[in-house]
């Protein structure tokens, strides 16, 4: 089966596989076993979520992290990786209602939570918050918002639209993060509140970010991605 096929099953499919098999998917597809099973239909245990944090650490972990340029993201990803798992698990995560008539939302929400990515976590994108709000509660997910909130999360715009049913088209401008980024996020998975603030501070260190005392967005950084 093509990829696309691939994952059409498994949204469609996913809770008549079992474990064994949907972690194959996972490896053949590159993606994690907890997104998966998100698509899949399943809940998704405690030991594949990030433990309970400060939500205002994370937002600010994510903001610091996307000044960054590649070199210093695969420098930051090392750093995170390197860290012991503190945490505790949390509770699992639920398996999206399968009577939804677009199970997209719930993808999509399941692949923020996956990462600790609430509406205020998640790194600018060009998107406004009541955009990705609609998002995730399914008033539309067009292929340019797709797109966007692919980088951070790891994922190709190529994958999400599989998923959200979604016409490839062309776009008239690029992303403004790659999945560079996202690979960040998923090592900052099982971070603690207090290896997140000691993340925070090696990502201001590698970029030499100047703070002015409030946020604000950055520049793109997928023009120098070794993907494109």
């Amino acid at each position: 089966m093509t990829r696309s096929e691939v994952l059409h099953d498994l949204l469609d499919n996913g809770r008549d596989h079992d474990t064994s098999r949907l972690e194959k998917i996972a490896v053949d597809l590159g993606l994690p076993v907890a997104d998966v099973l998100v698509v899949g239909g399943h809940p998704v245990p405690g030991h594949l979520l990030p433990p309970d944090r400060d939500k205002d650490v994370m937002g600010a972990f994510t903001y610091r992290v996307t000044f960054c340029d590649h070199p210093q993201l695969a420098a930051l990803r090392e750093f995170l990786l390197a860290m012991p798992d503190e945490g505790a698990a949390p509770e699992p995560g639920p398996a999206r209602d399968p009577t939804a008539p677009d199970p997209f939302p719930a993808v999509l929400a399941g692949l923020m939570r996956n990462r600790g990515l609430g509406l205020r976590e998640f790194p600018f994108v060009g998107l406004s918050m009541s955009t990705i709000r609609g998002m995730l509660g399914g008033r539309s997910h067009r292929l340019s918002q797709l797109q966007a909130v692919a980088g951070p999360l790891g994922w190709s715009k190529e994958d999400l639209a599989t998923l959200a049913g979604e016409p490839l088209l062309p776009l008239e401008h690029g992303p403004w993060f790659c999945r560079h980024l996202g690979a960040v996020f998923l090592a900052a998975v099982p971070r603690t509140t207090e290896q997140l603030v000691r993340a925070a501070r090696e990502a201001d260190r590698l970029s030499a970010r100047e703070d002015h005392g409030a946020w604000q967005p950055v520049a793109p950084r997928v023009h120098d991605c070794p993907d494109a």
